[in-house]
């Protein structure tokens, strides 16, 4: 061991530690296809057959700044799904199935059982999301990092055929859109989190322990809910019906994820009171006074992702989302525009 290095702040023998204890996380993400356990120098999968012509889609992705509140909270178990759910919402969203993901986990001090909680969420969100955590990279950054702090940040390859690819080219006006329900504010929007619920300064800790009224949990419980991952119901339902496009709802909000999935002469018609909108987002409009155009432009508003379907279709795949627990809700359609969202 070298005493030199950890005395500069480097604790190797952690690090050893951590490793040992996230290999039970990890292992629960195997699928067919992983050819190589962590500890090595590359994580190696195996494509596999059943596939004519496959395209490999890739996605990269961090957490931002909902890490401060797990810091404040001392909560590290539900964080990795975030960091995971950024990234296989993201390309499932072309229709690829996710096949593994690896993590980047940049700390201050390395803690050997904070590590393992913190790679714990990330091989639940791996799970959730059908895709094998192969491996990563945790690096101990004495100075750069606070003791307590960390970074983390991952990114996921997922294989679809490619005449299966979902690029929006058959969306259409009269086409409608299909929302899936978001489990909270995901994580996109929490540099404005922290400043409508001052989290920043003296007593935010306490300000996260309040239970606001209508909220049904504390400040920092619903702060905190992971990222929903929807790679398994949307694939199963891409499989049954003709999606056109899709669309995963991050950073911008509506405004600007709805038209990424629109051709350049459509637009989108959202109607705001045709879903269901949660109790955290009405908190931070009262508390703020946000406008209508903040809210949308920033934050999910209760839908995590939309879909453009034929109007015949629509019911039957709202159906089928409550068949496979998730709520949903026809909340609009495609009409001729300029790639603009308009909430009616």
């Amino acid at each position: 061991m070298s005493t030199a290095y950890k005395a500069a702040g480097v604790d190797v023998e952690a690090g050893y530690e951590a490793v040992k204890l996230m290999k039970e996380h990890v292992n629960k993400t195997v699928i067919p296809g992983v050819l190589s356990g962590i500890g090595g120098f590359g994580g190696l999968f195996e494509l596999g057959e059943g596939y004519k012509n496959p395209v490999l889609v890739s996605g990269t992705d961090g957490v931002g700044t909902k890490l401060r509140l797990a810091f404040l909270m001392d909560k590290h178990d539900t964080i990795g799904q975030d960091c995971v759910a950024m990234c296989a919402n993201d390309i499932a969203c072309s229709g690829a199935k996710p096949l593994f993901f690896l993590d980047y986990l940049a700390v201050g001090k390395n803690v050997p059982t904070r590590i393992a909680e913190i790679v714990k969420g990330v091989a639940d969100g791996c799970v959730l999301a059908g895709a094998a955590l192969i491996g990563g990279e945790t690096a101990e950054m004495p100075g750069f990092y606070e003791p307590e702090e960390y970074d983390l940040a991952g990114f996921c390859v997922g294989v679809i055929d490619k005449d299966k690819i979902i690029d929006g080219s058959k969306t259409k006006v009269g086409d409608v859109l299909v929302g899936i329900a978001s489990s909270g504010i995901h994580s996109n929007g929490y540099s404005l989190v922290r400043k409508v619920f001052n989290l920043d300064g003296e007593g935010a800790k306490e300000r996260l322990m309040e239970t606001p009224a209508g909220l049904g949990c504390t400040l920092g419980e619903a702060l905190l809910t992971p990222t929903k991952i929807y790679v398994k119901p949307l694939l199963s339902v891409i499989e049954k019906f003709d999606v056109h496009a899709v669309s995963h709802i991050t950073g911008g909000g509506f405004y600007e994820n709805i038209p990424r999935m629109l051709p350049e002469n459509m637009h989108a018609k959202v109607v705001k009171d045709s879903f269901e909108t949660p109790a955290i987002f009405r908190l931070m409009e009262e508390r703020a006074g946000l406008s209508e155009r903040d809210l949308y432009n920033t934050f999910n508003m209760g839908i995590g992702l939309i879909m453009a379907v034929d109007k015949s279709e629509a019911d039957a795949i709202v159906s089928h989302l409550a068949s496979l627990g998730e709520k949903a809700w026809v909340i609009g359609e495609v009409a001729e525009g300029a790639g603009e969202v308009e909430l009616i």
